[in-house]
């Protein structure tokens, strides 16, 4: 281990048993509590928005000069409308209720009673790429559920992450009488932090990795060897299928609303279209695609069919077209080429979409929507700590405060 990587996991370490050493405070503290703090750092958001926004520019102005990707600065800005939008996002949150911690399941023979609890994790990391708002949605989720949190941003948002947790969140939570500590942020730049992040089973059980692309993939591989859990999706990508009797208005504005925002997840990707409509789709969709500025793949591709555009770099602004016989083999594409993330489909028929719907088995499905509605904030009111795309039993889709909790079961005398 080199001097760098020794002074990431030092930094790593220190972050998390701080975080530790916080954890109680908030596992212990009532929900009002809670909610009180959340509604303080959406206040300090606000007060603070100066601060942060110069600290932002400073990133944004770094990042320009090192030739940062338009797609990537997109993410990395942080103005006055996205911190109004966050502040707005936290209030709504602070409304939302809290699950029981405690409910009744059975009454069990020789005079017991079963209950299951709620328990918090503890601490759980999470690593995400270089996009501030994500400090606060993700902080804000763990104190919802009463963890603490240990933060890992790329490089290119270290400052704006460090003012917003410093200026806006420590405070908040200290006026509130929660532990200041319970939100830490590595300081140490470098993927060396990251990897150091899923190496700790102990004091870090559960890391949450947002992002796509070989990053994450060998971030989740790393853990799983050092015993960490963790809720990840490597890739992603949004598929939208044209059948052929979909009203072209509709395409019109579900393609141009898919791509408002390049460098994310759920953005449109793969548009496939009925071949049977190919001539007629076509001269209305690659209008579109030249006045918003994107590129169209056609086949024969160079490259896989599923390719996800927002990772790679300098050609975000491409969008990969092809054609298919119908919805099952749309819904098929969808499954099997590409990350499984989110699938719509377009038509006026209802028998095609509940074709299409019952053949797809990804994350989320839609029909006469654009898959970008697959966030925490847009399909449940809840910012999201991140999407998982796993194929077994456990939180699936948009990650909110309610999957941040152990289930336990209590068994205690009935008429205690």
């Amino acid at each position: 281990m080199d001097g760098h990587e020794r002074s990431a996991e030092e930094d790593v370490v220190r972050c998390a048993e701080a975080a530790r050493a916080a954890a109680p405070s908030v596992a212990a503290a009532d929900p009002r509590t809670i909610d009180k703090a959340l509604l303080a750092v959406a206040d300090r958001l606000v007060d603070q928005g100066p601060a942060v926004q110069a600290a932002n520019h400073d990133d944004l102005s770094r990042a320009e000069e090192a030739g940062t990707p338009r797609a990537i600065l997109d993410r990395l800005q942080l103005g006055a409308d996205r911190l109004d939008a966050i502040a707005g996002q936290l209030r709504t949150l602070a409304e939302a209720p809290h699950p029981e911690r405690s409910r009744f399941v059975r009454d069990l023979p020789g005079g017991l009673r079963l209950a299951e609890r709620r328990r918090p994790v503890g601490v759980i990391g999470v690593n995400f790429e270089a996009r501030p708002n994500v400090v606060v949605d993700v902080a804000s989720q763990l104190l919802k559920s009463g963890n603490a949190g240990v933060l890992r941003t790329g490089s290119a948002a270290l400052g704006t992450a460090a003012a917003l947790v410093d200026a806006v969140i420590a405070p908040a939570l200290a006026e509130t009488g929660l532990d200041p500590r319970a939100v830490q942020l590595v300081r140490t730049a470098g993927h060396e932090a990251a990897y150091a992040l899923v190496r700790q089973p102990t004091l870090l059980p559960l890391v949450i990795l947002r992002g796509s692309g070989e990053t994450t993939r060998l971030l989740a591989a790393e853990a799983a060897q050092h015993g960490v859990r963790t809720l990840a999706h490597a890739e992603g990508g949004g598929v939208l299928y044209v059948h052929r009797a979909a009203d072209l208005d509709l395409v019109t504005r579900v393609v141009a609303g898919s791509l408002d925002r390049l460098g994310v997840c759920n953005r449109l990707n793969l548009l496939l279209i009925d071949t049977e409509v190919r001539d007629r789709v076509l001269p209305v969709v690659l209008p579109v695609l030249d006045r918003l500025g994107i590129a169209a793949s056609l086949p024969p591709h160079p490259h896989p069919r599923g390719h996800e555009w927002a990772v790679d770099t300098g050609r975000e602004a491409t969008v990969t077209i092809d054609f298919v016989a119908g919805p099952v083999e749309a819904a098929t594409v969808a499954d099997t080429e590409t990350s499984g993330l989110a699938a719509s489909v377009l038509t006026e028929e209802p028998a095609a979409a509940t074709e299409f719907l019952d053949a797809y088995t990804g994350t989320g499905a839609f029909w006469n929507a654009s898959t970008r509605l697959l966030d925490g904030f847009k399909l449940l009111a809840l910012p999201e700590t991140g999407i998982n795309v796993d194929r077994v039993p456990g939180p699936r889709g948009p990650v909110t405060f309610p999957d941040l909790t152990l289930r336990q079961f209590v068994v205690v005398p009935a008429d205690r």
